[in-house]
């Protein structure tokens, strides 16, 4: 089923998702599946979050699912936590076209936009029609070492290349579809997209890409000549990364998995087929999320 059909349908079956082990969130899921349960809507409960119900959890009363059942039978997913939990659930559904609501209980929020005091109204917006679609992309990495691919996976924030647990610079050769681009000396190299580019990449002076930009940032982190500045280029291209003896390294994926990288490894990242399927309030605005999160002025002098 396309990711466009998913999103019209009238939603009668409901992942919920919830990672983190506290009481605002269990309050939140009991709150949600009491509603939807009111709605007559069938539920699902992902594993990993009914896993977290330790004692002082409540009971959610409704079936446990993997999230490759969610991925077969679930209309939408509502995740209940801050981005890192939005991120998890995105890359496990994403060859499902599954489409993501995100309500906030984390710090910041870029993606998860339905306030935790508004959750209910949010939703009831929801099952009524009421909601904007946007399509996400996601980045394909793999770790190449002596030309056999060692590990891939998929991340809809960045991969990052960097010098690991060591006290010193490690020295990258950057290529773009196949053409050398430079020998980077830093502290390592953030690849971000349009998603990615308000999360780490941002704090290394990236650019912030509107999430309809079809490009991809390529971000050095603390290069050692100030000369090497972050760079957006066509999110048809393919990055390559090396690591250049002697130095080891880590990649990062998202800030959740990593893996350790040896001198001559290639992390060779491009644009994956998956996209993501986010939905948002009739209220929502990219433009008004990035003057709340980042302080912007708030009010026009017109």
């Amino acid at each position: 089923m396309s990711e466009k059909s998913k999103a019209n349908k009238k939603f009668g079956t409901v992942a919920l998702i919830g990672k983190y082990k506290s009481p605002e969130v269990a309050e939140s899921l009991q709150s949600l599946a009491t509603y939807l349960r009111g709605e007559g809507r069938r539920l699902l409960l992902e594993e990993g979050t009914a896993a977290a119900g330790t004692p002082g959890y409540p009971s959610y009363t409704c079936p446990v699912a993997s999230y490759e059942t969610i991925g077969a039978e679930a209309d939408v997913a509502i995740v209940i936590g801050g981005d890192g939990t939005l991120l998890h659930s995105a890359r496990r559904l994403a060859e499902f076209g599954v489409p993501l609501v995100g309500v906030n209980l984390g710090r910041l929020g870029f993606m998860t936009d339905i306030a935790r005091n508004a959750m209910i109204d949010g939703v009831k917006d929801l099952l009524a029609g009421r909601f904007t679609t946007e399509q996400r992309f996601l980045l394909a990495a793999e770790v190449l070492r002596d030309n056999e691919r060692m590990f891939q996976t998929l991340a809809l924030n960045d991969v990052v290349v960097g010098k690991g647990d060591v006290g010193r610079m490690i020295e990258l050769e950057v290529r773009v579809d196949g053409e050398f681009l430079y020998v980077l000396r830093a502290d390592g190299m953030i690849v971000a997209t349009p998603t990615g580019s308000t999360a780490y990449a941002l704090s290394a002076n990236g650019p912030i890409l509107h999430p309809a930009v079809p490009g991809i940032a390529v971000v050095p982190l603390c290069p050692h000549a100030l000369s090497y500045r972050p760079i957006t280029i066509s999110d048809r291209s393919v990055i390559e990364l090396v690591l250049l003896a002697p130095h080891d390294g880590t990649a990062h994926f998202d800030g959740q998995m990593r893996i350790e990288t040896r001198a001559g490894d290639c992390v060779r990242i491009a644009r994956s087929s998956h996209s993501v399927t986010l939905l948002h309030p009739p209220s929502y605005s990219y433009f008004a999320m990035l003057r709340e999160k980042l302080h912007w002025s708030a009010t026009s002098r017109h």
